[in-house]
């Protein structure tokens, strides 16, 4: 059983870790697609073809996104309660 507490303190994680882990893989997303551009650009490609290929270049980026924002939202939920006491 959880406490009033604990309810709390995971309610006030979730929301940031979250939107801390849409970023993080949003940002090494990009950095795999900038690497990447050259080789994508001019070959004729659909665009179902790209969508794909970042969706699964996004899967392969979770391990590297997760402990980031675990550690963000960790970081930001301590933060929020040193804040309010």
């Amino acid at each position: 059983m959880l406490k009033q507490i604990h309810k709390y303190i995971v309610k006030s994680f979730l929301g940031p870790w979250l939107v801390t882990f849409l970023i993080c893989v949003f940002l090494l997303l990009m950095q795999f697609l900038l690497k990447y551009i050259d080789d994508l650009v001019g070959k004729g490609l659909e665009w179902n073809i790209i969508i794909e290929l970042l969706f699964y270049a996004s899967l392969t980026l979770v391990p590297l996104a997760l402990p980031l924002s675990i550690l963000l939202a960790t970081i930001m939920t301590f933060g929020g309660l040193g804040e309010k006491n």
